[in-house]
C-alpha cells in the first residue's frame, strides 16, 4: 500500500508479546508531488556554553567532540568565534534522513547538495548566539527565520540561568513550540541532572506568563512517538540529556528530529500556498551597482516562480521596485519554486543597486503593498529596569519578523503601563517606514534588557513623514 501510494516505512521500535505476537510501531512518511524533500527549521538557543554549536557539529557532522570544542569548529563564521569559542551570528547547518530514517550529514556526504539529493527530510539547524552581548543577533535569528521549532540546550553542570529564561520566553513569545536538550551530562552526577530537571519543570510551568507545558522526558525510544505527537499540540515540552563527548542519547535525539512532523499540514500549506506573496528578506548576499542583488528570506505566503516579476520594498520614501527573479537556490540546489514556508535565496534583477536593505519584502504586485510608519499593537510589559513605568514618548527597539528598528510611543490607552500590565499603544517608526503585517507578534527591548511583547493590531496607512 505504501509502494502505491509512494510512501515510505521505517520502523521505529518492535515488542514480542506472547504467542509469537509482535507490536511494531511505524513511520509512513510521503513526501508532497511538489516537494523534493520536507524542510524543517530549528532554531538552537540556549545560554553561552551550554555547548550548542558542539551540539550541532556532533549532529551534522557525525564526529563526537573531544571535550575541547572541535566539534564545533565547523559552524564558527569568524576569527573571533573559534579563539573565544563563542558564536556571535547566525549560523544555518542541516541533517538531512533517508527513506528508511538513516541520518545523512557531512560524515557520509561532501556537499549540502549531496545531503539533500540523498534525504527525504531536512533539519535546518540555527545557530543563535548565547551571550547577552550578542542578544539581539539572536532573537534577529529567531523571530526572521520563522523556526519551526526550538531547542533549548541547557548547561548540565550550570543547569537553568537568566539567558535560559529569556530564550524561552522569546520562543514561547513567538508561538515557536520548544523541546530541551540537558547537555554535557558526562560532566554531571546523575543527582546533578535531576536536579536541572526540576528547575526545568518549573520553567516550563511558570517561565512564560499563564501558559504552562508538562515536561516528558525521553529516554528509550519507546518514548519518541509519544513526545513528536504530543508536542506539535503544544501540550509537553521533550526533555533529551545527552553528551557530545560520549554521544549518549544522540541517536535518540535524531531520531526524534526524523519523526518530527511539519508544523503545518498539508490543508494549511495549500492555503498559505493560495494567498500572495509575501517574502521576508533577512539577508543580502550580493548588490552591485549593475542593479542585480541575491537575497535571502522565508517565504510566509504564496509561491515564487522563476522568471516572474514582484515588487520588493518598501524603500525610504515607501515605495515599492519591479523585480525579476531569474534564479532561485535552496540549500545551494537550483529550483524553479519556492512554496510557503520554505526558505530560498532569490537572485533578484533591476532592483536598483544597493537599495535594499534586511528587513524588506518581496510581495505580489497585485497585492498593492502600502509601508506604515505608525502601526498599533496590544503589549504587555514583562519586564522593565527599576520598575519603572513606561509612558508616551517612551524609545525602545521592537522586533517584528525580519523589522529591527527603533520605534516611539505615540499614544497610550493609558497614562503609564507597569510591569505585569497591559496597554494598547500606537508605535511610531524612527528611522524609516517598513511593511508590517496585522496579526504579527513583537518583542521590544531597551538596551540588553527585555521590556515586553505583543501583537500588531492594526497598520495605520503612511500619511507622514519620517523626521
Amino acid at each position: 500500500m505504501a509502494d502505491r501510494l509512494g510512501a515510505s516505512i521505517t520502523i521505529l521500535y518492535e515488542r514480542k508479546l506472547e504467542n509469537d505476537r509482535h507490536i511494531v510501531e511505524v513511520l509512513v512518511r510521503k513526501v508532497p508531488d511538489d516537494q523534493h524533500f520536507i524542510d524543517l527549521r530549528v532554531a538552537v538557543l540556549g545560554t553561552v556554553d551550554s555547548g550548542k554549536s558542539s551540539l550541532v557539529g556532533v549532529c551534522t557532522h557525525g564526529e563526537l567532540d573531544n571535550g575541547r570544542g572541535r566539534a564545533r569548529l565547523n559552524l564558527f563564521r569568524h576569527l573571533h568565534e573559534i579563539q573565544s569559542g563563542r558564536t556571535s551570528s547566525i549560523t544555518l547547518e542541516i541533517l538531512g534522513f533517508n527513506n528508511l530514517g538513516q541520518s545523512i550529514d557531512y560524515g557520509c556526504c561532501r556537499t549540502a547538495n549531496e545531503i539533500c539529493d540523498r534525504s527525504t527530510k531536512i533539519i535546518t539547524f540555527i545557530d543563535l548566539a548565547g551571550h547577552t552581548k550578542y542578544m539581539k543577533t539572536t532573537l534577529f535569528g529567531l523571530a526572521a527565520h520563522a523556526a519551526d521549532f526550538a531547542m533549548l540546550c541547557v548547561d548540565a553542570p550550570s543547569s537553568v540561568v537568566d539567558t535560559t529564561r529569556e530564550h524561552f520566553s522569546y520562543a514561547r513569545t513567538l508561538d515557536v513550540p520548544v523541546f530541551v536538550v540537558i547537555n554535557k551530562i558526562d560532566l554531571c552526577s546523575k543527582t546533578s541532572i535531576q536536579q536541572t530537571i526540576t528547575c526545568l519543570t518549573y520553567l516550563l510551568k511558570h517561565g512564560h506568563g499563564s501558559t504552562h507545558l508538562l515536561p516528558f522526558v525521553v529516554r528509550r525510544e519507546e518514548d519518541l512517538v509519544k513526545a513528536a505527537d504530543m508536542f506539535v499540540e503544544k501540550s509537553i515540552c521533550p526533555i533529551f540529556a545527552v553528551s557530545c563527548v560520549t554521544g549518549e542519547n544522540i541517536d535518540l535525539l535524531k531520531k526524534f528530529l526524523n519523526i518530527l512532523p511539519p508544523r503545518l499540514s498539508s490543508k494549511d500549506q495549500e492555503r498559505l500556498s493560495l494567498l500572495p506573496v509575501d517574502f521576508r528578506i533577512d539577508e543580502i548576499y550580493t548588490n552591485n551597482a549593475s542593479g542585480a542583488a541575491v537575497v535571502g528570506g522565508t517565504l510566509k505566503s504564496g509561491v515564487i516562480k522563476e522568471g516572474e516579476s514582484y515588487l520588493v520594498g518598501p524603500l525610504l520614501d515607501g515605495t515599492f521596485l519591479p523585480a525579476k527573479v531569474t534564479t532561485i537556490h535552496r540549500y545551494r540546489v537550483p529550483r524553479r519554486i519556492v512554496h510557503a514556508g520554505q526558505a530560498a535565496s532569490l537572485n533578484l534583477l533591476h532592483v536598483g543597486g544597493s537599495r535594499l536593505r534586511k528587513g524588506m519584502v518581496l510581495v505580489s504586485s497585485a497585492s498593492n503593498p502600502e509601508a506604515c510608519v505608525e502601526f498599533v499593537a496590544e503589549i504587555y510589559l514583562t519586564m522593565h529596569h527599576k520598575n519603572t513605568p513606561i509612558r508616551k514618548g517612551f524609545e525602545t527597539t521592537v522586533q517584528i519578523e525580519n523589522i529591527r528598528q527603533t520605534v516611539l510611543i505615540t499614544e497610550m490607552d493609558k497614562d503609564e503601563l507597569h510591569a505585569n500590565n497591559q496597554a494598547v499603544v500606537t508605535f511610531r517608526f524612527r528611522n524609516r517606514c517598513e511593511y508590517v503585517a496585522e496579526g504579527s507578534r513583537l518583542i521590544f527591548r531597551s538596551g540588553q534588557q527585555t521590556k515586553g511583547t505583543g501583537r500588531v493590531i492594526k497598520v495605520l496607512p503612511q500619511l507622514k513623514q519620517i523626521t
